[in-house]
């Protein structure tokens, strides 16, 4: 009887056989990923087979079919945004620019009417609704301003006498205080004065200037007295239109243009821009 004989190095290769088959059937059975070693110190990695399952047509949203344009048709787009926006900007910042630097046309007179008129007062020039400065005013002995009033109470007519260097020293230090405060636009108490009382009836707050005609507005006594603000919207317009100031919005606006321009005439070099 003979005896089959194997050798070590047979035995050693089965070995290793049968221990990577039986490594597989395990990773393919628990479907997770396997790491083995070989006796010759190899690694093996087992990956597990993965199904992805098919999904219905139906169950896609109309975005998944939507075509994306490519990246440079999406940078030339965000640069026209970016141009039109530019451009945008530059034309609004223009147009304020504009508003803001605008300046007083020249005023048409109409047909027959004349920039100069006789003065109707000594303070007045002959120009429209304008007043001599100070520094003329005081050369020719000019310190008492007088107006017409009438009492809205008794009807009364009577004149005011106003000291010009005390009366527009008082216009002149309200306008510094507030200046900055106003905002382009007459307070209140420009808008609403407190007027005189009548020396007839004893009335308070119930003398008014009596104004006239537009030409013989006696502008420099209104001032002196703050009752610029008695004049009708009108007659503030008027002013404006002869001083080169714009006349234009509500009356706060047109009566503090009104007080500034009266001012500047008076006291060139003061700041009444």
């Amino acid at each position: 009887m003979k005896r089959s004989m194997s050798s070590p190095l047979n035995d050693s290769a089965r070995h290793d056989k049968e221990n990577h088959e039986d490594l597989l059937k395990l990773s393919l059975s628990t479907g997770s990923r396997a790491v083995s070693s070989s006796p010759l110190g190899q690694t093996y990695h087992h990956h597990p087979i993965t199904t992805v399952p098919s999904t219905p047509a139906s169950q896609f949203s109309e975005s998944f079919f939507l075509v994306t344009p490519p990246p440079s048709t999406l940078h030339h787009q965000d640069i026209t945004a970016n141009n039109n926006s530019s451009m945008a900007s530059a034309a609004v910042g223009s147009s304020s620019s504009r508003s803001r630097n605008r300046k007083s046309p020249v005023q048409k007179l109409r047909p027959g009417k004349t920039e100069t008129i006789p003065a109707p007062f000594p303070w007045a020039t002959t120009r429209r609704a304008t007043v001599h400065s100070l520094e003329y005013l005081t050369s020719h002995n000019m310190n008492k301003i007088s107006g017409e009033v009438q009492c809205k109470r008794c009807e009364q007519k009577y004149e005011i006498e106003y000291d010009l260097h005390a009366k527009f020293m008082e216009v002149a230090s309200f306008i510094s205080e507030n200046k900055y405060t106003m905002h382009d636009r007459a307070p209140a108490i420009w808008m609403n004065p407190n007027l005189p009382n009548c020396k007839f009836c004893g009335q308070s707050n119930c003398v008014k200037p009596i104004l006239g005609k537009k030409k013989s507005i006696n502008w420099l006594f209104l001032l002196l007295g703050h009752m610029l603000g008695c004049c009708k919207l009108s007659e503030l317009k008027y002013f404006c239109k002869h001083t080169r100031n714009h006349r234009t919005g509500a009356k706060d606006r047109v009566l503090y243009l009104t007080y500034l321009s009266l001012c500047k005439q008076l006291d060139p070099n003061g700041l009444y821009d």
